[in-house]
């Protein structure tokens, strides 16, 4: 997806972001966006291997683009299907007593890359399936109150945004790609 723009990811009239939809109402409104968000992690990550995924940002951190990746599977899994559906199945990159599990076993191998997206994908499916019919009010039991639906979208889509600039930068790391 390269711009004949300097500057830009992709042209605008290419941006498979730009669904054309107009969202109706607060539910599909937020989750346009995260599903825009969704996208932007797959462009930025287009077009790299294994190693140029796993690299990390800057000593100490583990932080890297397959982290992320693994990281989000983790974090779609956990409030659309555990929290939300109320299911006890540990994450797909969660090991107890690891809480880094997700960034430290990003490792540069295509396997590590296929189990990565295999799950991101699996974890984005269940959520997109579930909250399609889901009443945005509906209040479920969490850590020893109640969280409603709404607040839990928010959350995710505030984790992908935050996240987002994190894949900006580490792109930009790799080969120098800039922009939207």
């Amino acid at each position: 997806m390269t711009s004949t723009t300097p500057g830009l990811w992709v042209h605008p009239e290419n941006d498979p972001r730009a669904t054309g939809v107009d969202p109706v109402g607060e539910k599909e409104t937020l989750w346009e966006y995260l599903c825009r968000y969704r996208m932007t992690l797959v462009m930025k990550c287009e077009g790299l291997d294994a190693s140029q995924l796993a690299r990390r940002s800057v000593p100490p951190s583990s932080l890297s683009l397959l982290g992320l990746v693994r990281h989000l599977a983790n974090v779609e899994h956990h409030w659309f299907r555990r929290v939300l559906q109320g299911r006890a199945d540990r994450g797909p990159f969660e090991l107890p007593g690891y809480p880094d599990v997700d960034f430290d076993g990003a490792l540069p191998d295509a396997t590590c890359v296929d189990e990565a997206w295999d799950a991101w994908h699996r974890s984005v499916e269940v959520a997109d399936d579930w909250f399609a019919g889901e009443d945005m009010n509906r209040e479920v039991p969490y850590d020893g109150g109640t969280v409603e639906a709404r607040d839990v979208l928010l959350h995710v889509l505030e984790e992908y945004a935050r996240h987002m600039g994190h894949v900006d930068l580490l792109r930009e790391c790799i080969d120098g790609r800039t922009g939207l």
